[in-house]
């Protein structure tokens, strides 16, 4: 995946390797995203499609999860940054 992005995308930032985000065989980030996420009232399924975002905080907190349709320069997301 790495070389596919970095050779048709010019992708030059680190990537995570490829990895399940939901069921019972999903990361442990990702478990723990989607309970935290839960906890704040996102309905089932956190995560819909592909790019769900979450804002985490510098602390590690979860802040707020948004739909694949938000754009990551959106306004809805910006909002939150410093």
């Amino acid at each position: 995946i790495g070389a596919f992005c970095k050779k048709n995308y010019g992708v030059t930032f680190p990537m995570a390797e490829k990895v399940s985000v939901t069921g019972d065989d999903a990361h442990a980030l990702f478990k723990y995203l989607t309970a935290e996420a839960k906890k704040m009232g996102t309905p089932d399924p956190v995560v819909k499609w592909n790019f769900t975002k979450f804002l985490i905080d510098e602390k590690g907190k979860l802040v707020k999860v948004f739909p694949s349709k938000v754009t990551p320069l959106s306004e809805e997301i910006t909002v939150h940054l410093n």
